[in-house]
């Protein structure tokens, strides 16, 4: 597709959702990011035909005196979309390389506008209908099942709790059921915010007990169900990631959580660190040899995250099956040592702020919408390799 200037602006720019079809569709662009160089460093955008580069905005103000400013991008191939915090240093900086006679847009509302990006895209061939929701700035999955008047949300996000919501009546469904597969240390969690904005019951697993959880929520036990409208969810205990990692199987499909996904496996240190990470991938490798990889090889995977690795299926969703991940993925045709040892070998930085994102999904800490949203920004880093 072509990028478009939006009406009435100035600067031409793109819209988070143009931005994200563009590197979805792997059309090559250049993602010119005029943010300090820690914060390019920790999140950008990024993409298997992305182009991301790094240039502050200080050296736009210099180039602005010296008349050079396309001499700062001279190597980069266009399209060029500028990118800062909130779009305001950016446009600036687009203007100078429009005026310089580059293809050049801004994008509109910064990295904080892409975070608030949510796509939904619903599963083709599954009963009843199953929305999955991606969060391109970060990775995150999340889910929405409808069966009949009634529906489950699988690890939403607190930032689209009113999407949930809002998505399920014109499904003609009300919330029944609002689900965490695990406490996330990425994000946080929307269990709760759906719970009082509808009559969901806030469900975790029955484990996060141990952990100190400290709001009120049914357990969900390994085995246990939970009828939804005509169907059922059923729980499967997946521990490894963390001890309560529990999946979430509904007719051909496995909520997978962070237990496994379309380009890794899980993390093992974001409950216990590096000390218990030995012993929680020991876990993690019998759970996917002996609880997942068992199901038929036609059962779909739907993950709680993805990277730009990942490939999409058909339906343009970020899911797979059981068959085509033991043949595409190493670690699970590996033995149980040498998977621990390249669990291990290899993982990426821990997810910002996941210290406070698990005391804050365990309902030890409170935090405000504005602190919940910023302190979840950058990649979730939940897979074990980069």
């Amino acid at each position: 597709m072509s990028v478009q200037p939006e009406s009435g602006e100035s600067v031409p720019s793109v819209s988070p959702a143009d931005l994200h079809e563009l590197v979805a569709a792997g059309e090559p662009v250049t993602v010119l990011d005029v943010r300090d160089r820690d914060e390019f460093e920790a999140w950008h955008v990024d993409g298997p035909a992305v182009t991301a580069r790094q240039v502050p905005h200080v050296k736009f103000i210099q180039a602005e005196v010296t008349g050079n400013a396309a001499d700062l991008v001279e190597d980069l191939p266009e399209p060029i979309v500028v990118v800062c915090g909130e779009g305001e240093a950016s446009a600036h900086a687009a203007g100078l390389l429009t005026s310089a006679g580059l293809d050049a847009r801004n994008l509109a509302g910064g990295m904080e506008a892409w975070a608030e990006l949510l796509v939904a895209r619903e599963l083709a061939d599954v009963p009843g209908t199953v929305v999955q929701y991606d969060r391109p700035s970060s990775g995150c999955l999340s889910y929405l099942v409808v069966s009949g008047d009634e529906a489950a949300v699988i690890d939403p996000l607190r930032a689209f709790a009113d999407r949930y919501v809002a998505d399920a009546s014109d499904y003609g469904a009300d919330l029944t059921y609002a689900i965490d597969t695990h406490v996330h240390a990425d994000h946080v969690s929307g269990v709760r915010a759906v719970a009082e904005l509808s009559d969901a019951t806030p469900v975790l697993p029955e484990l996060a007990r141990e952990r100190g959880l400290a709001f009120d929520a049914r357990p969900l036990a390994d085995g246990e169900t939970l009828d939804l409208g005509k169907e059922r969810l059923t729980a499967v205990a997946t521990p490894g990631h963390t001890s309560e990692m529990t999946a979430i199987e509904y007719d051909g499909l496995l909520f997978t959580g962070d237990g496994l996904f379309l380009e890794s496996v899980a993390r093992p240190d974001l409950e216990d660190g590096d000390e218990g990470a030995p012993e929680a991938a020991r876990e993690l490798y019998h759970s996917l040899q002996e609880t997942v990889l068992p199901y038929p090889d036609s059962v779909r995977i739907a993950p709680a995250h993805y990277s730009e690795a990942a490939e999409q299926a058909e339906d343009g969703t970020y899911t797979a099956t059981v068959g085509d991940l033991e043949g595409r993925l190493d670690a699970l045709r590996m033995r149980e040592d040498e998977f621990v040892e390249y669990v291990l070998a290899d993982m990426p930085p821990r997810p910002n702020n996941y210290e406070r994102i698990i005391e804050t999904n365990l309902g030890r800490e409170d935090l405000d919408d504005a602190e919940a949203f910023e302190i979840e920004l950058g990649p979730n880093n939940c897979a074990a390799t980069r």
